[in-house]
């Protein structure tokens, strides 16, 4: 598990940005899959978020994901749900004890945000659909909506797809240039295809999250594409025509 100094800080914080080890699953789930939307073993993702919680010093049952969809749409947690009745969204916030907030990611940017002197947590899933349409915007709105203010609000970027491994094709800038002319920054000519680009995700999100006043963004100086030991990868596995892949969690709450 990989915490953060700038979300140590708060005292009422936990969170927690876990890798793919430690865990129960075997094969090319091997081993924290923690994602129930994999085509593994329902019991040992089970037993992997079980086991993710307890690094967290929580119960498992205190875990709350979302079905994710690729797009902004936040939820305020203010009550328990079940695998079953779990929404559809890219976010979440909350600013009750004991509710742990979990992004799951295979080379999307889970983005962990808290405010610790409001107790407001939120954790968002922030692929380049999600990234571009409003996830962060709309994230930070339900933050400030239960009690935050964004001068004091602490942003983690964590484990995604690194810029020499974030291949495009020749249309894909359009919109972020549509956006803002400056967002050329996160492009460069890809070496191997001409015309493609090489996309900077954790860099735009990290300007965009500065230019909403967020002042203190930090982030987590890895690859899922080139550090297979460590985390799963959409991509990798896409490249080498895997049936399917596991997914990482990462995850916040205010301590009770």
């Amino acid at each position: 598990m990989i915490t953060l100094s700038a979300l140590n800080d708060f005292i009422r914080i936990r969170h927690g940005f876990f890798t793919r080890e430690g865990g129960v699953s075997e094969g090319i789930y091997a081993s924290l899959n923690c994602g129930p939307g994999s085509r593994d073993r329902p019991e040992a993702v089970a037993e992997n978020r079980a086991r993710a919680m307890a690094m967290m010093g929580m119960a498992p049952e205190s875990l709350h994901t979302v079905h994710q969809i690729h797009g902004a749409e936040v939820v305020v947690v203010d009550r328990p749900w079940t695998a079953e009745t779990r929404p559809k969204a890219d976010a979440m916030v909350t600013n009750r004890p004991g509710v742990a907030l979990g992004i799951l990611t295979a080379d999307c940017a889970p983005v962990l945000l808290a405010d610790g002197k409001a107790g407001v947590v939120a954790a968002a899933h922030a692929g380049w659909r999600g990234a571009v349409g409003g996830v962060v915007e709309n994230t930070l709105k339900a933050m400030l909506a239960l009690g935050a203010r964004t001068e004091t609000i602490v942003a983690a970027i964590g484990p995604c797809i690194g810029h020499r491994n974030y291949e495009v094709g020749p249309e894909f800038p359009a919109p972020f240039l549509a956006e803002e002319p400056a967002n050329s920054d996160f492009f460069a000519p890809s070496p191997r295809n001409p015309g493609h680009h090489l996309f900077d995700l954790p860099g735009y999100l990290s300007r965009k999250l500065s230019r909403l006043g967020v002042h203190e963004v930090t982030r987590v100086p890895a690859d899922t594409v080139r550090d297979e030991a460590r985390f799963f990868s959409y991509r990798r596995a896409t490249q080498r025509g895997e049936s399917d892949y596991g997914r990482q969690l990462s995850a916040i709450m205010v301590d009770r």
